[in-house]
């Protein structure tokens, strides 16, 4: 079977879409994610660029993959730099990665525009950068950027631009799509031409201006490219990259071409929405495969066919990506899904217990207040124990007091936090201050809990985030607030939803305090 190999670029092209913006920590756990998914190669930013991307390729020092190879991406040197004194350079080199991809000008109008130099100088450029990263030790990826908008200009430079890097050892030829207006039969002219006179391996890396990223990545594919980048749900910078989430089961279930295995394809419905939780934006509930839609059926000749036979109207069984049919006019679908969840949290549930359809009806009305369980696992987990007997209270709220004050010397604002909590009948009454009411909130709770149980001193905040699920309602919205939480050994979110954001976030506090004493007595 043929192979082809995925490089994903979420991290670096993904944060660049408008509304998203990555945490040191969120990048940290989108690689996890990515890892798991078999995903070959993780960009992990460009570490020349800005301080969080230096700190973030230190972090993965400490973390190991278990199939992908993380990838530092930089530019060539600047035109008036020696390769040796290029400071981008260094930087690529002390991220310490295996594999480095450099992009370089493809395109005869941005050498002379953009760089402002001769077009014999920017070749030595792409020459020397890729012969100086190589004598280092490096794999190296050459982007070529704005090839395709450059071949049609001028097809010998661009191929000279190609050359050039293949000779000075670059691995894979990468060719982008960089303004994302290329047509599929357009990118198949071009890559005949490339093959003859270059040959392989070659990657493709193309953007959606002209919604034909994916159409474009598999035309490039059939015409056989070895490597794809992309983004997961096609998050990136105008309209964005090729999406991965259309990718992978169509190169694997459509073309019969290996990717990742069918058991990691499984879990792409969960890392889409994972990803996009983290990135704090809403999920396309529309999108082909991983989207909620992308398997529901409403009413009429459709249901009653996909009840009979699920062929009739899909055009793949959805647990293959992960994901599930849904019947919208009864909604009885998702039995399966809540076994496989409840196998996994080692608890005992048959397909015809009753306890099922309460969890599913719970779920349904949660799902419409708000809550989100793909990235609060811990959540959810609490709330299907909670159905079917398996969880213990370990104190009961009797009130809480948030209050946030200023002085007249216009200093950092001061919240203060009061909770008074019963533990198996013994009332315990703190206060704390922290930095903003949630913060206090946090160390209040603690303080109280602690004495009774001390293995919660071992876990940390990790993240704290606000989504408003209601803006036309102004700063009366409902909010989902998302936490995720730590204990140096295990992670796990958990969510709480409200109209008072501080409301919001008590249920998530609770939940993830109640899960990690759950971790350590977990009832038979």
């Amino acid at each position: 079977m043929r192979h082809v190999e995925i490089y994903d670029t979420t991290l670096r092209d993904g944060a660049q879409s408008e509304d998203a913006s990555f945490s040191v920590e969120d990048k940290l756990r989108i690689t996890q994610k990515l890892d798991e998914l078999g995903i070959h190669y993780i960009e992990g930013g460009w570490p020349g660029a800005n301080p969080k991307d230096i700190l973030f390729f230190k972090e993965m020092k400490k973390m190991h993959l278990k199939s992908a190879r993380l990838v530092a991406f930089g530019a060539t040197r600047k035109p008036r730099n020696k390769v040796k004194e290029d400071p981008n350079i260094q930087a690529l080199l002390n991220a310490g990665t295996e594999c480095i991809t450099l992009f370089g000008k493809s395109w005869d109008f941005h050498v002379t525009e953009a760089l402002g130099i001769t077009l014999k100088k920017n070749l030595e450029i792409i020459s020397d950068s890729i012969a100086y990263l190589k004598s280092k030790g490096k794999r190296v990826f050459f982007d070529a950027e704005h090839f395709f908008d450059g071949y049609r200009a001028r097809p010998d430079y661009a191929l000279d631009a190609l050359k050039v890097a293949r000779k000075s050892g670059a691995e894979c030829l990468v060719l982008c799509d960089t303004n994302g207006g290329m047509m599929p039969w357009q990118i198949k002219e071009v890559l005949q031409h490339v093959t003859q006179e270059i040959g392989g391996p070659l990657g493709i890396h193309t953007h959606n201006d002209s919604e034909m990223a994916v159409a474009n990545a598999l035309t490039a594919v059939e015409m056989g490219v070895s490597q794809v980048q992309g983004t997961i749900n096609g998050f990136g910078e105008r309209c964005g990259n090729t999406n991965l989430c259309s990718i992978l089961p169509n190169l694997k279930l459509k073309m019969k071409i290996g990717c990742i295995s069918m058991v990691q394809l499984k879990r792409l419905r969960g890392v889409s929405r994972y990803v996009s939780e983290i990135s704090n934006l809403p999920h396309n509930k529309h999108q082909a495969y991983v989207g909620e839609s992308a398997f529901a059926h409403k009413g009429g000749i459709h249901v009653h066919a996909v009840r009979k036979n699920p062929e009739t109207y899909e055009h793949i069984p959805p647990e293959k990506v992960g994901n599930r049919q849904r019947i919208l006019i009864s909604d009885y679908a998702g039995r399966s899904s809540l076994l496989e969840k409840a196998k996994s949290y080692k608890l005992s549930l048959s397909a015809d217990d009753p306890k099922i359809v309460e969890i599913l009806n719970n779920l349904k009305e949660l799902e419409h207040q708000g809550f989100q369980f793909e990235g609060a696992e811990g959540s959810f987990e609490l709330m299907m124990k909670k159905a079917l007997g398996k969880h213990k209270r370990f104190f009961r709220l009797i009130g809480f007091r948030v209050t946030v004050g200023k002085g007249d010397d216009n200093k950092t604002a001061v919240s203060e936090a009061t909770v008074r909590v019963d533990v198996n009948g013994q009332v315990e009454h703190t206060a704390a201050i922290g930095h903003g009411p949630v913060n206090a909130l946090d160390h209040a709770l603690r303080r109280a809990l602690e004495k009774f149980y001390p293995v919660l001193s071992t876990v940390k905040l990790l993240d704290y985030k606000v989504r408003v699920l209601t803006a036309y309602e102004g700063t009366g919205s409902r909010v989902r607030v998302l936490i995720e939480s730590g204990d140096g050994v295990k992670k796990w979110g958990t969510v709480g939803v409200s109209e008072n954001i501080i409301e919001a976030s008590w249920q998530a506090l609770v939940d993830s305090i109640e899960y990690k004493l759950l971790l350590e007595n977990p009832l038979k």
